[in-house]
């Protein structure tokens, strides 16, 4: 399987790989990659926010033809979306560093470090509830995709697998967490 895994990426052209990107024959293994959506998002949200996705209910319509490929998603309280997050221009996506949420008190840190939307390629993840399905369409709650955008993918969440107890973070990452967690939490003091 992995041979006829190389065979297609070779056979997509592309540019020279890039140092250590090279396949087991070593040729180049870069080379564009096309995607075609299962569906798109639905929802009340007309332009990006940056923060109070957690209330926002959503509608993935599913291609018509990939109705049957959701059977059995409905056994899940979870579900994994990734979407294409289309309407972030191309000449915003060139900063290969960023501070965390524009937010200069935080560290200069490289895009892959962070989850900005200003990524080289402009795929987003969720990990959402799920409300429930009807047909081809799955309804979900918290999903941060504007309505129209485009959806690459859809699966289960399995805590076996999904989840990462022992994960860590820098310490910036964990203030900013609290803080959204917990955002009258200074009041208290």
């Amino acid at each position: 399987m992995l041979e006829r895994m190389w065979r297609s990426v070779r056979r997509s052209g592309g540019e020279a790989a890039p140092e250590g990107m090279a396949g087991p024959t070593g040729r180049p293994t870069l080379g564009p990659a096309v995607f075609s959506p299962v569906g798109v998002v639905r929802n009340a949200v007309k332009e990006s926010q940056m923060y109070g996705w957690e209330t926002v209910e959503s509608r993935i319509v599913v291609r018509r033809s990939l109705a049957d490929a959701l059977d059995g998603i409905e056994g899940f309280s979870h579900v994994i979306v990734l979407f294409w997050i289309d309407r972030v221009p191309a000449e915003e996506r060139g900063a290969t560093r960023i501070h965390p949420m524009g937010d200069q008190t935080l560290p200069l840190l490289g895009v892959l470090a962070t989850r900005t939307q200003l990524r080289p390629n402009p795929i987003g993840m969720s990990i959402v509830p799920l409300l429930g399905r009807k047909g081809n369409e799955l309804r979900v709650r918290g999903l941060d995709a504007i309505d129209g955008t485009p959806v690459l993918d859809i699966k289960p969440y399995i805590p076996h697998y999904d989840s990462v107890p022992q994960a860590t973070m820098p310490a910036w990452a964990s203030e900013v967490a609290e803080r959204r967690l917990h955002p009258h939490a200074e009041d208290l003091a």
